[in-house]
């Protein structure tokens, strides 16, 4: 098996996920607004989310069965067509109006502007994503729908360009399995969000132990398949970081031998520092 650096991790993910979305930044300017949120009248087979779920690509899940709960109809189709996730996040945030949400590998935007919608104009989301082509377009499509309230950073979720302390709720979509240093992600998050705050992602776990053969691959690494823990290593780095009430509900993908979608919830402590020692830097 050969052995990848971080970085080399990083450039590769951004390059996957870059080509993805190439096409759709290009004709972002004349694209007109979902109507129905019809996913599957993506053309191209590479950005497709509705393909047959495999260990390969189990993160291109149906979006119209992951927002089914959720109004999406006002946004265009270069938000939904790039919505590659496992879960919808801000389904279980139970965000409230006048919050402060950070988004871990916004993509598109998509988690952002239903956030956006339920913190209101008192509330604020800000979205990190480490891919240039990714900011590009969410900063377009923010433009596109009028949210004024949320802001894209381009940046490592390793290393967030986010105050400390300055968020009630941090979000997640099938992204934290991409980092190589997931540690460093968790004491991240911890340190930006406020005490008492809540870290409450979707994400892909294993339920067995990850194939030697499959950890070195990249293109499984951009298929959120390499990158992933078993559910009980995720659950442990997070209370490593300082983390409590960890939770997780994880469903196993059919035909998806050991790899499942988790939703996990934690909560930074109410007397918790960031400068604690848990925390990065």
């Amino acid at each position: 098996m050969t052995t990848r650096t971080g970085d080399e991790i990083r450039t590769e993910v951004a390059k996957a996920y870059g080509s993805r979305v190439q096409r759709i930044l290009a004709e972002s300017e004349t694209v007109p607004l979902s109507q129905g949120n019809d996913c599957c009248s993506t053309p191209s087979a590479e950005t497709s989310c509705c393909s047959d779920t495999s260990p390969d690509e189990v993160q291109l899940t149906n979006i119209a069965k992951l927002y089914a709960d959720a109004d999406t109809t006002d946004l265009p189709s270069t938000v939904t067509d790039v919505a590659f996730g496992c879960g919808n996040p801000t389904a279980i945030a139970a965000l409230e109006p006048g919050q402060v949400v950070l988004d871990l590998g916004s993509g598109g935007g998509i988690d952002c502007f239903l956030a956006a919608k339920m913190v209101g104009d008192s509330g604020k989301v800000f979205g990190v994503d480490m891919t240039p082509e990714m900011i590009a377009l969410a900063r377009k499509n923010a433009a596109r729908v009028g949210a004024t309230n949320v802001e894209f950073r381009l940046g490592e979720i390793e290393r967030l360009p986010i105050d400390e302390s300055s968020v009630d709720v941090i979000i997640s979509n099938c992204v934290i399995n991409l980092s190589p240093d997931k540690d460093q992600v968790f004491r991240e998050a911890f340190r930006v969000l406020k005490p008492g705050g809540r870290l409450q992602v979707s994400d892909i776990v294993w339920t067995q132990p990850v194939p030697e053969e499959v950890k070195g691959d990249m293109e499984k690494w951009a298929g959120c398949i390499a990158g992933a823990l078993l559910e009980g290593d995720y659950l442990a780095k997070i209370r490593a970081a300082g983390f409590e009430d960890v939770t997780s509900q994880a469903a196993e993908y059919p035909g998806g031998e050991g790899i499942a979608s988790a939703a996990v919830v934690a909560v930074k402590p109410i007397g918790a520092q960031a400068g604690s020692g848990k925390t990065c830097c």
